[in-house]
């Protein structure tokens, strides 16, 4: 963990607290950081789409069978 001062908008922070049903202001940064970072992956791995070729021939069952 890392102590940090943010100058946070308070009516910002009060509206996240009330719709996310958190209890403190760090869970409800938390989890705006987490679902930030899971944001931008998702976009990220969107980005992708159309740019990846996929083998028709490949057989993701035999992948499964045990060796």
């Amino acid at each position: 963990m890392v102590a940090t001062n943010l100058d946070i908008d308070a009516d910002l922070l009060d509206t996240a607290l009330r719709l996310g049903g958190k209890r403190t202001k760090k869970a409800v940064v938390q989890e705006a950081l987490e679902e930030y970072i899971q944001r931008r992956e998702q976009l990220r791995i969107l980005s992708l789409f159309g740019q990846i070729d996929l083998d028709p021939e490949y057989d993701y069952k035999k992948q499964r069978k045990k060796r």
